[in-house]
């Protein structure tokens, strides 16, 4: 999920805007993650290559 959608339930403020430290703290958080900076199209991919890898290496086993 991305951040641009969320409100923040400490000053009902979208948290992209960062008005107050609870939605600064919760936008810093969600930029670190390991896939912050892929879009969801990317991680749709990611996910179709590896269900992909695993039906490959199932039919090389069987």
């Amino acid at each position: 999920m991305t951040y641009d959608r969320l409100v923040c339930a400490n000053c009902a403020a979208p948290v992209a805007e960062g008005r107050c430290p609870v939605c600064r703290a919760s936008r810093e958080r969600l930029q670190q993650g390991p896939f912050a900076g892929l879009n969801p199209a990317a991680l749709v991919a990611l996910l179709v290559v590896l269900v992909a890898a695993l039906a490959l290496l199932a039919h090389q086993t069987a």
